[in-house]
């Protein structure tokens, strides 16, 4: 148990040609945390932060941390040469679809998402 009385999880690793296992536990990871919704969604940046309402600029700290979480997770997750080729992305879903196209090839993830 977790001093803050959350249940730790182990991180699955990400390991040579076992991405479609990965894959599998690392949804079921990141959903345990409550974070899945953030690898499609994203976390959008408002324009104007003035103009919000106290409850807007909390749901928005807490999608921000949400986000932060999932793309940590997901990084936590990855051996050294993994984590080069996708620490230039700038969402958790451009890190997730990387290492989909990476393992998968490009062709292959197309059809996936159709």
């Amino acid at each position: 148990m977790a001093s803050n009385g959350e249940a730790s999880f182990q991180v699955p690793l990400l390991k040579g040609s076992t991405y479609d296992n990965w894959s599998i536990k690392m949804k079921t990871h990141l959903g345990a945390h409550d974070v899945w919704k953030m690898v499609g969604k994203g976390y959008k940046k408002p324009l104007d932060k003035t103009s919000l309402s106290q409850a807007q600029k909390e749901t928005l700290k807490d999608s921000r941390k949400r986000y932060t979480k999932a793309l940590f997770l997901i990084y936590q997750a990855l051996y050294d040469d993994a984590f080069e080729k996708i620490s230039d992305a700038t969402s958790t879903k451009e890190a997730w679809d990387k290492l989909q196209i990476f393992h998968k090839g490009e062709d292959k993830v197309k059809n996936v998402h159709l």
